[in-house]
């Protein structure tokens, strides 16, 4: 069996590390480049970043902060938010990233993945895909884009299974309905889509305990767990959570 990875959330808004609760109230909590050096030294086994303000404010990333964390770890590391054209993903990948994380402007435009695929290779292209629950939808759950804040007409499993078409490699699954709460990962979603799609998901939302990492591994079908929360104010350390993980059976990397 294929190492689970553990992936560390890095939400930036104006330069400064950030947090709140299903995408509202947040509050700074720090540097971005000294937290992700911080978690590269504990051992992490991939980074993303967010500027989750880039998409509503229809701008680009900040490139600079990209490049800047890019300098201080070695681990594979993607960066999404406002990224609107092939051009602009070429641009992150030479700032550093690895990876590059579309989501509101991919549903705004959906060849957009297939031309960074085309590009750059699908390796490269990761759909960043918010879900909430809505009876509404056939799957049960719609797509939501702009940090949360714009409702969509897309059914999340429909829209996983076109961007897997398009040449995304990975989906990054958020429940805004789980996000930040660290209550646990909405395990029925990710099962869902993981089941459905070929490619990697990386289960994100709702984190808050080891177990919770467990549970969507085993119960969830995920290739990876993004954590932040419970990271982030000091909770568990990557060492503790792998740890967790190693003692129960599941495959992860330890340094």
């Amino acid at each position: 069996m294929l190492a689970k990875r553990i992936i560390v959330c890095l939400d930036v808004r104006d330069g400064q590390t950030t947090k709140g609760v299903r995408f509202r109230d947040n509050r700074d909590i720090g540097d971005p480049v000294e937290m992700a050096r911080s978690y590269y030294e504990q051992g992490v086994d991939e980074l993303v970043f967010y500027d989750i303000t880039a998409s509503a404010e229809r701008r680009g990333i900040f490139l600079d902060v990209v490049e800047r964390v890019a300098r201080v770890i070695f681990v594979p590391f993607a960066v999404g938010g406002g990224i609107s054209t092939v051009e602009q993903m070429r641009e992150v990948l030479l700032a550093g990233a690895e990876k590059v994380s579309v989501n509101s402007q991919a549903v705004r435009n959906p060849k957009l993945i297939a031309g960074g695929a085309e590009q750059f290779g699908s390796q490269c292209v990761v759909l960043g895909l918010d879900a909430a629950r809505d009876p509404q939808m056939p799957s049960g759950y719609r797509v939501f884009i702009d940090g949360g804040r714009l409702a969509t007409d897309l059914d999340a499993l429909a829209w996983a299974l076109e961007a897997e078409q398009l040449g995304a490699g990975e989906i990054v699954l958020n429940s805004i309905d789980a996000d930040g709460s660290q209550d646990g990962y909405e395990l029925n979603l990710t099962r869902l889509i993981s089941g459905s799609v070929s490619i990697p998901v990386v289960a994100s939302g709702g984190a808050g305990h080891p177990g919770h990492l467990q549970e969507v591994f085993e119960q969830g079908l995920a290739d990876a767990a993004l954590v932040a929360s419970m990271v982030h104010f000091g909770t568990y350390s990557i060492g503790q959570i792998k740890s967790y993980l190693r003692d129960r059976g599941i495959p992860v990397r330890l340094e």
